[in-house]
């Protein structure tokens, strides 16, 4: 008997032990991992240096509020901002993705004062309240009464359609650069350069949700970065931590300026421990210079197509989509048994690829020849 709610699809492996990119069930495999826990693990597991971050944090102040300052927080802030190479240069530190998407929207209608919100086809967001009534396929389990505001969707690829659905009551647009869930589709520059346009002549403001495509992901600091967009605010978390549950909002000073104290609140977010964390990762992402092993072998697993079941890669960096002629789950299930764990999407026949940043070319080569051996 089990005393956890059976929320969640449970794969057919027990995992004891980690280390690199390679995970140890308990029955003693060991198996490579591409989808790296929902594209958390990006310095995989066991880096010395984040286990260092954190142990020597948790000695140190393992908690204190936000109302204290702390040196440790205002480090990890002007790290962020200095990674991203963007101009938004206040930081809001959250707990998760969703958490820093909801604070988003409460900021556009907040200082906006309109009544809609849009968002792209296909675009996954959280599953709180605002955030999941933006996500596609929510109906499903969104649970609330009603949504907390008016939505309008999108085409995530007829910029002059999505543009039109921008208007005069548009409190805010939201992006994923490279959509994760709907099966790494990266949008067009054009498009959201179009959407940035649209968005300045409305008033609406532009949100970024870099949750999984972010903080080196697509081998750029952000997606925005790689399409030479800037957002009014930008959200993102998985890849940020590395594993400890942190997430940040992003803004720019002139939004910062209109929130007036206690205008935004969190009690874990923040804390010493996750931004002890998020200042090592910045570090080891940085020193280590990964973002250049994210494009190096983002490029050879785009040669993929054509490889046993695969057809095509479509993706950015380390978030790639698998396009297979049959359906993803099978696929998936035949890796495994080959002991290389890679994810699907809402998209049927996509397999998603989401692994460490430290990834080698040595398992790389190993995901070719497991492929290989798939029937197509």
């Amino acid at each position: 008997m089990s005393y956890l709610a059976q929320v969640f699809h449970q794969y057919p492996i027990e995992v004891h032990s980690a280390h690199g990119a390679v995970l140890t069930t308990r029955d003693g495999r060991q198996i490579l991992d591409f989808y790296g826990g929902h594209a958390v693990a990006a310095l995989g597991y066991g880096h010395p240096r984040w286990l260092q971050a954190l142990q020597s944090q948790a000695q140190a102040v393992l908690f204190q509020t936000n109302a204290i300052p702390m040196d440790v927080r205002e480090r990890a802030a002007q790290r962020l901002v200095q990674f991203s190479q963007l101009p938004l240069n206040k930081v809001f530190f959250i707990n998760s993705g969703a958490e820093a998407n909801e604070n988003a929207l409460r900021i556009a209608f907040r200082l906006t004062q309109r009544s809609t919100a849009v968002r792209l086809e296909h675009g996954w967001h959280g599953r709180t309240a605002a955030a999941g009534a933006l996500t596609s396929g929510a109906e499903k389990w969104f649970g609330f009464p009603r949504a907390p505001f008016d939505v309008r969707v999108v085409s995530r690829t007829d910029a002059a359609a999505a543009c039109a659905g921008i208007t005069e009551d548009t409190a805010c647009v939201i992006v994923e650069p490279v959509q994760g869930l709907a099966g790494a589709f990266a949008l067009e520059a054009a498009f959201l350069h179009a959407v940035r346009e649209r968005c300045n002549q409305t008033g609406a403001l532009l949100i970024f949700d870099e949750v999984q495509c972010g903080v080196g992901r697509t081998g750029f600091p952000f997606g925005a970065n790689r399409v030479g967009v800037t957002p009014d605010l930008l959200t993102t978390a998985k890849a940020l931590g590395a594993g400890f549950p942190v997430s940040a909002l992003m803004m720019t000073d002139a939004i910062a300026a209109q929130l007036p104290l206690e205008s935004l609140g969190t009690t874990f977010g923040g804390g010493p421990m996750a931004a002890a964390v998020v200042e090592a990762v910045l570090d080891i992402l940085e020193s280590e210079r990964l973002l250049e092993n994210v494009n190096t072998l983002s490029r050879r697993l785009h040669t993929l197509a054509g490889v046993g079941p695969v057809t095509a890669v479509q993706g950015a960096g380390f978030l790639l989509g698998l396009r297979c002629t049959r359906p993803a789950k099978a696929i998936q299930a035949e890796l495994l048994s080959k002991n290389i764990f890679a994810g699907t999407a809402a998209d049927p026949h996509i397999l998603r690829l989401l692994p460490p940043y430290t990834l080698t070319l040595a398992e790389v080569d190993a995901l070719f020849q497991a492929l290989s051996e798939i029937a197509p």
